[in-house]
């Protein structure tokens, strides 16, 4: 039997239109057979919740009914399904917010972040965290050490995606990493780049406080794009990685890369641009993309509960439901860097 939640009724912040926020009540959600229900502890803002929040759209993603947005959570198990052990409940969980379908080719071919019928929190029409109570497959709520804080488990999300990016990189030990932009994503790639044993981790950056913070991340040099020419960059890198969106800073970064390198594009950025194919083609570089993460989170986790990475060192800022626009708008303060949502 489903075991009773606590509550028939929760507060969220409910997304209503650009710009628009609501305090609502929304009925607590009922775990289904294999899923758990989570008492939401923390929940990052991410830059999709801020495009969602100011453009109400992102691509071809775009919310035409009231959403409640976050998808970067930790929590507590407060009831559980049918087919989920009852011993579970009271456990604290770090949260991957995706539901695919499980049956598809890309599925059953071990790329699940490639479902077409994926279900992600905080993208239309499904619903994110920033409220009391969600609902999970209970194999993605990846149970997490004592010593790790809410917020750092929530912020396993980000750091999966540059998990997800050491990878696809190829960063081993001793390599060299080229990173534009010393945002959130990128001052957790840079993290992510020396725990996989990167020598060398070169961020640029044009503001000159993120690129001294960069520093203290786990960069062994940062560059002011707007003086130096990332392109003439001596020796070249193995990997680039673009964490800005910015299409002069993948042009740029892509001529940084040396022979049978590999770009890896995080940021979002403009739909089509022009990149240097010849320098692509004839130095056999690789470039691909991240869509979100597979089989992450116990990389990810071990990553922060051995030392390797911080992230509560990341957290800027902390906010309740009745400031998610202050949290959503705290990327304008150029010392911001992760905002975090307590839905109490």
């Amino acid at each position: 039997m489903t075991s009773t939640p606590p509550a028939s009724s929760m507060r969220a912040s409910v997304m209503t239109g650009v710009r628009t926020l609501e305090i609502e009540d929304r009925p607590v959600p009922t775990p289904a057979a294999y899923e758990v229900l989570i008492e939401v502890a923390a929940v990052g803002v991410c830059g999709s919740d801020v495009h969602y929040y100011r453009e109400g759209r992102i691509g071809d993603f775009v919310v035409d009914e009231p959403m409640i947005l976050g998808h970067e959570l930790s929590g507590r198990i407060a009831a559980v399904g049918a087919g989920v052990d009852p011993g579970r409940i009271g456990q604290r969980v770090a949260v991957e917010p995706q539901h695919p379908c499980r049956r598809c080719t890309q599925c059953m071919a071990g790329r699940y972040n490639l479902c077409p019928d994926m279900k992600f929190y905080a993208t239309p029409p499904v619903d994110g965290a920033f409220c009391r109570y969600v609902t999970i497959d209970a194999d993605f709520a990846h149970p997490i050490p004592d010593s790790m804080s809410d917020e750092a488990a929530a912020l396993l999300e980000p750091l999966s995606v540059a998990v997800t990016t050491m990878r696809k990189a190829n960063i081993a030990p001793g390599s060299s990493i080229l990173i534009a932009g010393a945002g959130p994503i990128g001052i957790i790639t840079a993290q992510a780049a020396r725990a996989f044993g990167a020598a060398r981790i070169v961020v640029s950056d044009p503001v000159e406080s993120r690129r001294e913070r960069a520093l203290t991340f786990g960069a062994t040099e940062v560059i002011d794009p707007m003086t130096v020419d990332v392109a003439a960059l001596d020796p070249q890198v193995d990997a680039f990685v673009d964490a800005s969106g910015a299409v002069p800073a993948v042009q740029s970064g892509i001529l940084a890369v040396g022979p049978a390198g590999r770009v890896v594009l995080v940021g979002m950025g403009a739909d089509n641009y022009p990149l240097p194919i010849s320098h692509i083609q004839n130095l056999e570089i690789t470039v691909t993309g991240v869509f979100r993460y597979t089989d992450t989170w116990p990389a990810a986790i071990h990553l922060v509960s051995s030392g390797l990475v911080d992230l509560d060192r990341l957290v800027t800022g902390r906010y309740d439901l009745e400031h998610v626009a202050d949290a959503l708008d705290s990327d304008t303060d150029p010392a911001s860097l992760k905002s975090i949502v307590v839905p109490t």
